[in-house]
């Protein structure tokens, strides 16, 4: 194998790119970007590390999740606020349940590129370049906007920082403090049909936290009940703006992609000798990989040997994407070859991409009840086999959209209409992400029984 370097990726194909028509322009803004300083650091980066470790020994749980792909027409403190609330909404009742430290890993201040089915979307008979993320073209339907532009990389990078810094201050300025947090649990379950199934949880908590004020254990004296942290992550698509972020530690003088503290490979992109396996194998960050049902055995130790050489615990995360009527029958004989090989992984779980159909309202959406089953699926499976089910992948948002059919509140594909604001996949919304974490806290408190 040739020795990597920081733009040996360039050398292999390469798949889901966009197509440049001012290659100076391109190059002046990777030139640009290489002079910004880092949105992440390594030591943090490290410390994702450590805890993506502990999850692949089976000592804690890995929560991902955020947009589909972030907009930059929605790009506002409301919108960060929401997500970051809810996605600390579920890991605290994951945590009380499965008597375990969760992983909070949000895919934000990154996400804007995704990848397409095709490379071209036709309209009326009208074909333009598909909309690929805003770090690209525009989701508008116009030559103009579906021209890819690079400095929209620097308009990414911008957006990213900015939701950094306000991250940061929500998980060190007060927001994350626990009694805080259960109090929107409670408001979360006054409305909800289900109140009666996820009240106790809820009450045991909050009696927890009272219990602990008694004992002098609270937020003036204890900064874990008043802090948290929360990584970032996304989908290292565009491998010149990943390129350009990539740093060399002064500590280590290993590389880093600084762009965001956890990258993952997608399903599109995910060939042995393509580019994107190539750059991923050289960068030091933890990292995940896509696993459809068509991922065979050899290719996925094949696949493990490349990214993982070293056979680290946190390094890599395998994050299945099966498909409610499939995982049954294709995760048990990948989780028995890795665990014959001795390969160190954790497994997460995407339900969301494998339960996507088109509504007879001609929408885009996936079903809750589908999404859940292939949860319950996953954790059943490792049951089986004896392996850690480590996490689980969801694309959501803390805003009230109306994207996914099902849940309590019923939502029907009649409602899709009412809030239907995604540009590419279907999230599922506050309330809905909420019911998802009760009901995926029954099973983690079986699989730590």
């Amino acid at each position: 194998m040739s020795q990597w370097t920081i733009d040996s990726w360039r050398n292999k194909p390469i798949l889901q790119q966009p197509t440049y028509n001012d290659m100076q322009a391109l190059g002046d803004v990777e030139k640009t970007l290489a002079k910004y300083p880092p949105l992440v650091f390594a030591e943090e980066t490290r410390q994702l590390y450590k805890q993506l470790g502990q999850v692949c020994e089976g000592k804690g749980f890995l929560l991902q999740g955020g947009d589909c792909a972030e907009s930059f027409d929605e790009f506002n403190a409301p919108k960060i606020r929401d997500t970051f609330k809810v996605i600390l909404q579920m890991a605290v009742v994951l945590t009380f349940a499965g008597r375990c430290p969760v992983t909070k890993v949000a895919r934000m201040a990154g996400q804007y590129a995704k990848p397409r089915s095709g490379d071209f979307e036709t309209i009326n008979g009208v074909s333009l370049p598909s909309y690929r993320g805003d770090i690209i073209n525009s989701f508008e339907f116009t030559e103009a906007a579906r021209e890819p532009d690079p400095t929209r990389m620097l308009d990414a990078y911008h957006r990213s920082a900015a939701t950094l810094n306000l991250l940061r201050a929500f998980a060190q300025g007060g927001l994350a403090d626990l009694h805080q947090v259960n109090r929107w649990n409670m408001a979360f379950l006054e409305n909800n049909p289900l109140k009666d199934r996820y009240q106790d949880l809820a009450t045991r908590i909050e009696d927890t936290l009272g219990f602990m004020d008694v004992i002098g254990l609270n937020s003036a004296n204890t900064a874990a009940l008043h802090e948290t942290s929360l990584y970032t992550s996304h989908e290292a698509l565009l491998l010149n703006y990943e390129q350009a972020l990539t740093r060399i530690d002064t500590l280590t003088d290993k590389p880093y992609n600084c762009s965001a503290h956890m990258l993952w490979i997608g399903e599109r992109t995910r060939q042995l000798d393509h580019a994107h396996v190539e750059f991923f194998s050289g960068i030091n960050n933890p990292i995940g990989v896509k696993v459809g049902p068509s991922m065979g055995e050899d290719e996925l130790i094949s696949l493990i040997d490349a990214l993982n050489p070293k056979n680290e615990a946190g390094r890599l995360t395998l994050i299945t994407r099966m498909g409610a009527d499939n995982l049954a029958d294709n995760l048990p004989r990948l989780l028995r070859r890795v665990k014959q090989e001795g390969r160190k992984v954790v497994w997460s779980s995407d339900p969301m991409h494998g339960n996507t159909f088109k509504a007879s309202s001609g929408y885009k959406t996936r079903n809750f009840d589908a999404i859940l089953k292939e949860i319950k699926q996953f954790f059943d499976v490792h049951a089986a086999e004896g392996t850690h089910a480590g996490g689980i992948h969801l694309e959501m948002t803390g805003q009230h959209v109306t994207e996914c059919t099902g849940g309590a509140y019923e939502i029907s594909d009649d409602d899709l209409a009412q809030a239907y604001k995604t540009q590419c996949d279907p999230r599922l919304n506050a309330d809905q992400v909420l019911e998802m974490a009760f009901l995926v806290a029954d099973h983690l408190k079986q699989a730590k029984s």
